[in-house]
């Protein structure tokens, strides 16, 4: 890398430091603790996607017009996930850790960082199907409303219903997907009563505290984008969230390894990521 060059990743680096510092002033998003090469991947994006010449040009748009925020949200927030994704995943929950739920006279679920729907849906779903239910409250949180607003709707392309389909199967599912939504125009509508026990709330990992005793969290896929210090803070949070005993679902490419609160939780279901918390 030429002087040029370098001077220009420098300053790259510097307005996008003030960039993230201006939407955590102005609209108390927090991204600044976030891992840099998957942020600066997807500023990049959102700078060429709205036609400006650089980061500082973003950061006077940002500052300006509200409106920008919304669609800056939409490229630093994973949208992407599917029903039942990862099915050995929900297998095991529904083969190891729904059996330790029966014990419970009422539940609690906490789906951190819930996207479009895609996961709580599929945890309403396998509830449903083990008797559950009608005893448990599901907490549905994200930073983007955007994707709260869709995730309340339940509404996806048709063209997905395959993969949603073929994942419920082996995820053990034990009654037919068609039975929870309804088609038309080309998109599947799941029914409204999944939704009767689902608290939607915008909820951040960073910035945001302990708000209920969770029997079970699963946040997957959220943590890998935090450097290692904000992945202490979530963790920390989730361990002051559950209740004794209570279980923790990670992504495939996430551990609590390396975290200062590991000696808090037990591996469950080693291969699956599923954790559970100690006993003080």
């Amino acid at each position: 890398m030429d002087a040029e060059q370098m001077d220009g990743e420098q300053i790259e680096d510097i307005e996008i430091r003030l960039l993230l510092e201006a939407l955590f002033r102005r609209y108390h998003y927090d991204f600044r603790n976030y891992a840099q090469a998957s942020l600066k991947r997807r500023l990049r994006q959102a700078r060429d996607q709205m036609g400006l010449p650089t980061f500082s040009a973003l950061q006077d748009r940002l500052l300006r017009d509200p409106a920008t925020v919304s669609r800056l949200l939409d490229f630093l927030t994973v949208q992407v996930s599917e029903l039942f994704r990862d099915p050995a995943y929900f297998r095991a929950i529904r083969e190891k850790v729904v059996p330790h739920l029966r014990t419970y006279p009422s539940l609690k679920v906490w789906i951190a960082g819930c996207s479009s729907g895609e996961e709580l849906y599929s945890f309403v779903i396998l509830f449903r199907e083990e008797g559950l239910e009608e005893r448990t409250l599901f907490y549905a949180t994200d930073i983007n409303q955007d994707a709260l607003d869709a995730a309340a709707r339940g509404i996806y392309p048709l063209d997905r219903i395959r993969t949603f389909t073929e994942n419920h199967q082996f995820s053990g599912g034990k009654s037919s997907l068609s039975d929870y939504y309804s088609t038309a125009y080309g998109h599947a509508a799941f029914d409204k009563s999944l939704r009767e026990r689902v608290v939607f709330s915008d909820h951040s990992l960073v910035t945001d505290a302990v708000f209920a005793e969770m029997h079970l969290i699963s946040c997957r896929n959220v943590m890998i984008y935090f450097d290692r210090g904000l992945q202490d803070r979530a963790v920390g949070l989730f361990r002051g969230s559950l209740a004794r005993k209570g279980f923790l679902g990670l992504g495939a490419k996430e551990s609590l390894r390396f975290s200062q609160y590991a000696g808090s939780f037990g591996e469950f279901v080693r291969e699956e990521k599923i954790y559970q918390r100690r006993d003080p």
